[in-house]
């Protein structure tokens, strides 16, 4: 400083600040300011900016208040009194049951009777030397509490939180400032209510930059809701699906997290990986509303928007009909000569022909539903049949029993679905990666696509849509593989086919292991770390949770 100059401030308390202790509380609040704009957790930045007020104005005690959604009172969220040891609200584990403080008396005056409710109804910044003395306002609360603990209430400083549209969204009240040298109670200064004031402006705009990211996370996340809503209203096979491979995708990544051997061991998530992963298992399907329902309901074989299964029945009867009416023209012929035994082994051969025929239309029906691996001579079969009969259709035409399209449906080796109807089912990963690539995701979400698009890759590039390697993709999206096939093979909401047990569904995931379908090392997690016993223990029916010798699975 220069000749002349004086060291330090008289203030309203009479209380000396030197020069240098305001410098270095201006430091301190510049260094705040820096982190309030870095905090992502609404609770934690509440507690930054109490501890930072009470440490810039030397204050004993403090309180933030926040303006209720309905404008109405205020609600305690932090408090904290030094000299008493009290911690309540933030990361102290001790709710405030204290109640709100009404900004409107019941007569719905404006409440000018209390400090903070007075701060925010004009937007002022009220500064008492002693609240015993002052005549203002309502203490008899303030003093009530300080007959209960022994504690002397007396400088208060109430700073509203004004946002950058002018609102007041809330109040820090800071009570008792302290002279650092004599640690007496002494009045808050200019200079205290000046550093309070800044930070409160500081720390009002945190707090709107903070609610306005949860607002617009809110709304991201509802949005995607209102995206699996429609994948569920479409199909409600799906539905229970985009819930659960998120749940199991962040149950595995977790586990991946904690390991600390292995090839894994230097996999780590911070909050945002945790929350991107989050966001990619919550899309990964949603291409799914391009899918056409009827094939993603596809739940027999000859099944289009109805079981075309019963247009066989129908056929059926029709033939059997025909083979009633021949046999009873035949026999009507015979009635001349009254050959009764010729007619014996007319009525013989047409229950064969009808026994035969009722034969033929319990197989297909029983084929007709899905299965892992139909047998070639059930194949065959269903293509003789198809052959065998001609039956005469609506449009009065002799024609093949079955059509080249029922047969090929009915034929199908594994599942439902011919192989048209698995390019219609495995587009949606397509549409997915054309719908997320096209947004313009933040700086941490951007692996979002890349994630969620490659849970249909496989380690030895075989996978869809991009053919990508083991080394090509990242752990989130190998993570998400696993997840996706794992649910697939445990769910019971599917139309096709009943949830597997544990035992058999964890075999099948072990020669997936093996057979170059999904990451070795992250199925080692899978089953060391027991993940898939808790998705079971939280997602499957009782039946299904088997006994399950991990260490065989991983031999």
């Amino acid at each position: 400083m220069g000749r002349g100059i004086p060291r330090s401030i008289q203030t309203y308390g009479g209380r000396v600040d030197s020069v240098d202790d305001l410098l270095r509380r201006l430091e301190k609040l510049n260094a705040i300011g820096a982190a309030l704009s870095k905090e992502r957790d609404i609770t934690q930045l509440l507690e930054h900016i109490l501890i930072a007020a009470k440490s810039i104005t030397h204050a004993d005690a403090g309180t933030l208040y926040r303006v209720t959604d309905d404008g109405l009172a205020l609600r305690f969220e932090i408090l904290r009194t030094a000299s008493l040891g009290i911690a309540m609200g933030g990361s102290s584990g001790h709710p405030i049951e204290f109640p709100n403080l009404p900004l409107r008396t019941e007569q719905g005056l404006p409440n000018d009777a209390l400090v903070a409710a007075y701060s925010v109804i004009h937007n002022q910044t009220v500064n008492i030397a002693d609240a015993y003395t002052e005549s203002n306002f309502d203490f008899s609360g303030t003093r009530q509490f300080d007959a209960r603990t022994g504690y002397r209430s007396r400088s208060f400083l109430s700073v509203p939180l004004e946002d950058h549209e002018g609102e007041v969204i809330g109040v820090l009240q800071l009570i008792n400032a302290t002279d650092p040298q004599t640690q007496e109670v002494v009045a808050f200064s200019a200079a205290d209510q000046r550093l309070a004031e800044s930070l409160a402006s500081q720390a009002a705009i945190a707090i709107t930059g903070r609610k306005l990211i949860s607002q617009l996370e809110e709304l991201f996340e509802s949005f995607i809701s209102v995206i699996n809503l429609a994948i569920d209203e479409k199909s409600h096979y799906t539905g229970g699906h985009c819930a659960r491979v998120p749940a199991l995708t962040m149950m595995l990544a977790e586990a991946v997290d904690a390991t600390d051997t292995g090839p894994l061991a230097t996999f780590t998530m911070t909050e945002r990986d945790r929350y991107e992963l989050k966001i990619a298992g919550l899309l990964h399907d949603c291409g799914k509303v391009t899918t056409p329902v009827h094939v993603v309901d596809k739940a027999t074989k000859l099944q289009t928007l109805f079981d075309r299964i019963d247009l066989l029945d129908t056929r059926f009867e029709v033939l059997k009909r025909d083979q009633e009416i021949a046999t009873l023209r035949a026999q009507l012929a015979m009635r001349p000569v009254q050959d009764a035994a010729s007619e014996v082994a007319l009525l013989a051969r047409c229950r064969r022909v009808v026994d035969a025929l009722d034969d033929e239309r319990d197989f297909l029906r029983r084929v007709n539903q899905g299965c892992e691996a139909m047998p070639d001579a059930e194949q065959q079969r269903v293509r003789a049949i198809g052959a065998a009969h001609t039956w005469r259709n609506p449009a009065g035409v002799q024609t093949d029993f079955l059509s080249a399209d029922e047969i090929q449906n009915l034929t199908v080796r594994s599942g439902t679905l011919t192989a048209a109807e698995r390019e219609i089912i495995n587009y949606h990963i397509v549409a997915t990666n054309k719908m997320l690539e096209q947004m313009p995701w933040p700086k941490h979400l951007r692996h979002v696509p890349e994630y969620a698009g490659g849970h249909h890759e496989r380690m030895d590039g075989r996978g869809y849509p991009k053919g990508l390697t083991r080394e090509q993709m990242s752990v989130q999206a190998r993570v998400m593989g696993i997840a996706d096939i794992f649910e697939a093979l445990t769910a019971k909401d599917r139309p096709y086919k009943q949830g597997m047990k544990l035992s058999e569904a964890m075999g099948i995931m072990r020669k997936f292991s093996r057979g170059g379908h999904i990451d070795p090392d992250l199925f080692e997690v899978f089953v060391r770390e027991g993940v898939y016993l808790r998705y079971a223990q939280q997602f499957l029916d009782p039946w299904q949770i088997d006994e399950v010798n991990a260490e065989a699975l991983l031999q």
